[in-house]
């Protein structure tokens, strides 16, 4: 089976640079060694999108935790592509990412 297309949602990027600031702050390359934990929790939920447990099992969404940081990549499976919908900070406003999953059309 092919690994499925991914699509971000525009205001994960934000997210993503803020944090590596914060951790850039904090340590040297701290903020860079958060990025590359993100990156292969983006390559894990590919390679099986549908392994990790259910976030939001009524809107379809999933959550992979990320290696060594408290957080997790908020994904939506579908037939054609990976949505994701959040990197969400596991201890910060846990529904802030809802109102991102009507970004993309129905499919």
């Amino acid at each position: 089976m092919p690994m499925l297309k991914i699509d971000v949602h525009p205001n994960v990027y934000a997210e993503l640079e803020d944090s590596r600031s914060w951790y850039e702050e904090r340590a040297r390359n701290l903020g860079k060694e958060f990025l590359g934990e993100v990156d292969n929790a983006v390559d894990s939920v590919q390679r099986a999108p549908m392994m990790w447990p259910w976030y939001d099992e009524q809107q379809g969404v999933r959550r992979f935790l990320v290696h060594r940081f408290p957080y997790a990549i908020i994904y939506k499976p579908t037939s054609s592509l990976i949505q994701i919908i959040a990197v969400m900070h596991l201890r910060r406003h846990p529904d802030y990412w809802k109102s991102r999953t009507t970004y993309w059309p129905s499919i």
